[in-house]
């Protein structure tokens, strides 16, 4: 436990340093690659960490905590993965630090093991698909709101150096709808696993999560829709985005709030 500890403070470490280099040096490429570098370390030794823990608990712990912290580690890896290929490292300045305070918090409050080895595969596919498609909605919707910020400063007023290190709007604009897209083909699966697989929805307390989710499932692929047939784009996009986004924040995170934290059970 205590190489656990030592690998999580390093990951924190690290996310946080990339975070302060990328907004210290946004406009000096050789810098934020190396920023990137410290990013990708945080990534990687924040994977290392839950798989430690995945070995001592013999499965995933599933309470709250753990789970914003597995899906923080999984969105700051798609994360650096992406910009080996994508211009996006900015959002690290928002992913980096979310990621080590959901870490931070992993560690303090890491009790309650909830394991995924108590599951069969078919669960553990819709739990592992739903993960990985809020984590690919998450940056979208940061995405969306980086969208928003350009858009308005660039009609506005002189943008600033942050907003002047930014890709091109239109490039901005197509990266964010293959993040949807590639996030809503996740969606589909966890939905349709899910469906399939959950014997009882109101014994297992997720009748409002199916709701939500099926929402913002269908939210996004209206957009899609509409960006193909229509042409949507701009504040649509922006604003469709980030509407789907919180029904789904609400159907993954809401629930588990409510039911450990509030309730206890």
């Amino acid at each position: 436990m205590m190489n656990a500890t030592a690998i999580a403070i390093l990951s924190i470490c690290t996310y946080l340093s990339s975070a302060l280099l990328i907004i210290q040096h946004i406009d000096r490429n050789r810098l934020k690659k190396s920023s990137l570098y410290l990013g990708w370390i945080g990534a990687i030794s924040h994977l290392i960490y839950i798989g430690i823990i995945f070995q001592n608990n013999a499965g995933f712990n599933f309470n709250f905590f753990s789970t914003g912290s597995l899906v923080a580690m999984i969105i700051a890896l798609l994360l650096s993965i992406a910009t080996l290929n994508k211009p996006v490292e900015t959002l690290g300045v928002a992913i980096f630090p979310i990621a080590a305070g959901m870490l931070a918090l992993d560690l303090k409050f890491s009790e309650n093991t909830q394991v995924i080895s108590h599951y069969n595969w078919e669960m553990s596919t819709h739990i592992l698909t739903s993960i990985i498609a809020f984590s690919l909605l998450n940056i979208a919707a940061l995405q969306a709101i980086l969208l928003a910020v350009q858009d308005q400063q660039l009609k506005s007023h002189p943008p600033k150096r942050f907003i002047q290190s930014l890709p091109p709007l239109q490039t901005m604009e197509s990266l964010l709808f293959q993040m949807l897209t590639t996030g809503i083909i996740f969606l589909t699966i966890s939905l349709a696993t899910g469906f399939l697989f959950i014997e009882d929805l109101f014994a297992q307390h997720l009748v409002h999560k199916t709701v939500l989710s099926l929402l913002a499932w269908i939210i996004f692929t209206g957009l899609l829709v509409g960006r193909r047939l229509y042409g949507w784009r701009g504040m649509t996009a922006i604003k469709w985005t980030l509407i789907g986004f919180v029904l789904l924040l609400l159907a993954y995170f809401g629930s588990k709030l409510v039911l450990e934290l509030i309730l206890h059970k």
